[in-house]
């Protein structure tokens, strides 16, 4: 079953390659969807794929990269809309 969620993510998370990371785990994983830097310092993720694998790349999204400091997830299902890839947007 497929299922969509957002992801911001607060802590240490910018500057430590918590987007690259997240990006190459959803990729192994087949999840579609992008990642984003937020203005305060957190990262934004719109996560889409097979809710096993959604649920493994937030675990690892919960540890992150070395580096980083992970603080707080807040987690909300959303309405899909179809990735076809995952991706860092700028």
């Amino acid at each position: 079953m497929t299922i969509c969620v957002r992801v911001r993510v607060s802590g240490r998370v910018q500057g430590v390659g918590y987007r690259y990371y997240t990006t190459t785990h959803a990729k192994a994983l087949g999840v579609k969807g992008w990642i984003r830097n937020l203005p305060g310092g957190g990262v934004e993720a719109v996560l889409e794929g097979e809710r096993k694998s959604v649920g493994e790349l937030l675990g690892l999204m919960k540890s992150g990269p070395s580096g980083a400091m992970v603080s707080g997830m807040e987690i909300a299902e959303v309405e899909c809309k179809g990735h076809d890839d995952f991706k860092i947007i700028y």
